[in-house]
């Protein structure tokens, strides 16, 4: 594993633990030798990370839409930035240049981003873990949910139990680390159809 992805908030959220802990996975990425990747502006806890990383000494590259970029939000400190169409180039350039993928705290697009990753990994489209960094309980209620997604039927447990939850981005990168993929990249058998 080479770089990590980053999803999370373009604001910084109602506590400062959701800050303090955009601070920390910049700063472990980086002194663990690893490249932040992320989307690229410098707002909210997408620069708390971006910045953290840099202090750390590590590489950041973003990608951000150019319409983004036209509206001033674009970090401008970067070790590389890159301009891209649209969302879909955005997320797909991200994908490629990441080797794991990591949600913060965030809104809807850090849900979206993390989810299509996620999805593309159950499909077998790649074999990157994807985790969420629950801080302060912030996915407590996704989790539930999770679990009574799977307990109903849609979702079968290999491909839940692919979504790694961890409190702080130590654990969470170490469990990157031991990650294994399920064998079969399917989310239903023919005996389920």
């Amino acid at each position: 594993m080479k770089s990590i992805c980053v999803f999370c908030g373009s604001s910084h959220g109602a506590i400062e633990a959701y800050g303090e802990a955009a601070t920390a996975t910049g700063r472990v990425i980086a002194e663990q030798g690893y490249r932040l990747v992320y989307g690229g502006a410098k707002v909210g806890l997408m620069g708390t990370v971006a910045d953290a990383a840099l202090a750390a000494g590590g590489e950041v590259i973003g990608v951000l839409p150019q319409s983004l970029q036209e509206k001033e939000i674009g970090h401008q400190g970067l070790t590389e930035l890159h301009l891209v169409g649209s969302m879909h180039e955005r997320k797909a350039l991200m994908a490629d240049l990441s080797d794991g993928f990591v949600a913060l705290p965030g809104g809807v697009g850090t849900l979206e981003e993390i989810f299509e990753v996620w999805t593309w990994g159950q499909l077998g489209y790649h074999r990157k873990p994807c985790g969420f960094l629950n801080i302060a309980g912030y996915y407590d209620h996704l989790i539930a949910f999770l679990d009574h997604q799977t307990q109903e039927g849609f979702t079968r447990k290999a491909m839940r139990d692919m979504a790694i939850f961890a409190d702080g981005p130590e654990e969470l990168i170490e469990r990157f680390k031991s990650y294994t993929p399920p064998s079969s990249p399917k989310w239903i058998t023919r005996d389920e159809t």
